[in-house]
C-alpha cells in the first residue's frame, strides 16, 4: 500500500469512526454530515471529498454492524451437506441478525444509495479487504454482494448440481423470499404490527420455506 493509499484509508477511518460512535450513542437516524465532521475534527465539506454523498458513509459505518452475522454465517451452513437446505439455513441466519438491528440493515440492502450498490461495497472491501479473509468460497458471494435478488440466488445455482431444478423456478422461488424478507422487515421497522422479532424470524422462515415448494413442480 502506498502512501497515498495510506492517507485515504486513514481518513475514511476518522470518518467512519466518528460515524460508527454516532450510530452506537445516538441512533442511526440522528446521523447527520455535522455531527461526524465536528467529532472527526473536520469540515462538513471534507466528508465530500471521499463519499460522493452521506449515504455511503453511513453504509460503511453500517457494514461494522454485521461484523456478528459474517461470522455466524459459516456456523448455520454448517449443518446441512444439502444446498437448498444451505439456502434456507442463510436466511434463517440473514433474519436472525437483520431483525435484531432492522435500521442498519436497511442502510445496507435497501435504503437508497444514489448509485450501484456493488460499486460502493466494493470501494468498502477494496479499502477493508482484510474482513474477507478465511471464509470459504462458497460464503464470500453472501458477503461481497449487496444485491439480496443476486446474492442468495447463488446458492440456489449450487443447489441445481444436486437435484433437476428448472432456472425459471429459481428465479421465481428466489424473488419470492426476497420479496417476503423486505415485507417484514418493513413490518418490523415501522412496527405497524404487534409482533416480536421471533415471531418475526418465525414467520418469514416459514414463508420462504413454502415459497421453495415451487421447485419441486
Amino acid at each position: 500500500m502506498n502512501r497515498k493509499e495510506v492517507k485515504l484509508k486513514r481518513m475514511l477511518q476518522y470518518f467512519v469512526d466518528a460515524t460508527v460512535e454516532i450510530i452506537n450513542e445516538e441512533g442511526l437516524e440522528n446521523v447527520t454530515a455535522r455531527k461526524i465532521a465536528d467529532r472527526a475534527g473536520y469540515t462538513g465539506s471534507t466528508i465530500y471529498n471521499y463519499f460522493e454523498e452521506l449515504s455511503h458513509l453511513v453504509y460503511f459505518a453500517s457494514m461494522r454492524f454485521v461484523n456478528e452475522y459474517m461470522q455466524d454465517l459459516p456456523n448455520y451452513l454448517a449443518k446441512s451437506d444439502s444446498y437448498l437446505e444451505k439456502y434456507l439455513l442463510s436466511w434463517e441466519c440473514f433474519c436472525k441478525h437483520s431483525f435484531h438491528n432492522p435500521k442498519i440493515y436497511h442502510a445496507i440492502f435497501i435504503s437508497d444509495l444514489g448509485k450501484k450498490p456493488k460499486e460502493v461495497l466494493e470501494h468498502y472491501f477494496s479499502i477493508y479487504s482484510s474482513e474477507l479473509l478465511g471464509f470459504p468460497e462458497e460464503i464470500k458471494p453472501l458477503l461481497y454482494n449487496p444485491d439480496l435478488v443476486s446474492r442468495s440466488r447463488e446458492m440456489l445455482e449450487m443447489a441445481k448440481k444436486e437435484s433437476d431444478i428448472d432456472e425459471q423456478m429459481i428465479e421465481e422461488a428466489n424473488e419470492m423470499a426476497v420479496l417476503i424478507w423486505e415485507g417484514m422487515m418493513t413490518t418490523l421497522l415501522n412496527r405497524r404490527r404487534d409482533m416480536d422479532i421471533q415471531e418475526g424470524i418465525q414467520k418469514t422462515m416459514l414463508y420462504i420455506r413454502n415459497s421453495m415448494k415451487i421447485l419441486e413442480r
